[in-house]
């Protein structure tokens, strides 16, 4: 039987801007990615958010972004390696102190938006959270984008990496995904989302926007919670990954 991760992105809120539905998100997933107050959410929102995932017996791992609330961590911002150094410790920190707090324990680290998608590519950038991460805790697992300099900065330094793929962003032929900026980076139809979710775990291939087909390892699939219709997908994929005799669990 295979297995996958669903992973999704949640405790996106902030005070009294509510984004998602994530309680009932983490009835179908296996691992949360939860913000640390920089891209999104608050203090409340991430205590909340860690009871609502061990509620459910759902991994938790930080989501750090960049200090970019307005746009939500998804805008380029040129920073150094350092800063992203330093970014990543202060965001772990901080979910870790909720977690330890409610008697969890923390699995995993996911760079949020931007920050995540500049490291896929930057290995200097890649090389300084992964440094942050291992510096931290040694035993904390580095998702990142399949294949990216990110995943090969965390296997280099010694960490546990989890491959990401995506259900519902489209690929380009180099393996990254297609910007948010252009028209056809997301698909919205969710039958060909399932479509793409299977193919990558049971082949371990995906077809890109221009035709080619890319090799691609899944560990774990992203599942976004701040959909308009996240809840239903999260259903859906679910149900159609078990039919298909693939079983969900959390990467560790």
């Amino acid at each position: 039987m295979n297995k996958i991760d669903l992973n999704s992105d949640l405790g996106e809120s902030f005070g009294v801007y509510t984004i998602g539905c994530d309680e009932k998100v983490l009835k179908y997933v296996s691992s949360a990615n939860i913000a640390c107050g920089l891209h999104a959410g608050d203090p409340d929102v991430m205590r909340k958010t860690v009871c609502l995932a061990l509620k459910n017996n759902v991994a938790i791992g930080a989501h750090p972004g960049l200090m970019d609330l307005i746009g939500f961590g998804r805008r380029k911002m040129d920073i150094k390696p350092q800063e992203a150094y330093d970014l990543i410790i202060y965001q772990i920190g901080a979910l870790d102190a909720f977690v330890r707090a409610e008697g969890g324990k923390m699995q995993h680290v996911k760079p949020h938006g931007a920050l995540y998608n500049m490291a896929a590519k930057d290995k200097s950038l890649a090389e300084a959270i992964a440094s942050a991460i291992y510096r931290v805790n040694p035993d904390l697992i580095l998702y990142g984008l399949a294949g990216s300099e990110l995943i090969k900065a965390g296997e280099a330094i010694g960490l546990q990496v989890a491959n990401e793929v995506f259900a519902d962003r489209t690929y380009q032929a180099d393996g990254s995904l297609t910007p948010r900026v252009q028209a056809d980076a997301m698909i919205k139809d969710e039958d060909k989302a399932i479509e793409q979710v299977l193919t990558m775990v049971e082949k371990g291939i995906v077809h890109t926007t221009t035709g080619e087909i890319v090799e691609v390892k899944a560990d774990t699939v992203c599942i976004h919670g701040d959909s308009e219709k996240a809840l239903a997908f999260a259903n859906k994929i679910r149900a159609k990954l078990e039919a298909a005799d693939v079983a969900i669990k959390a990467f560790k």
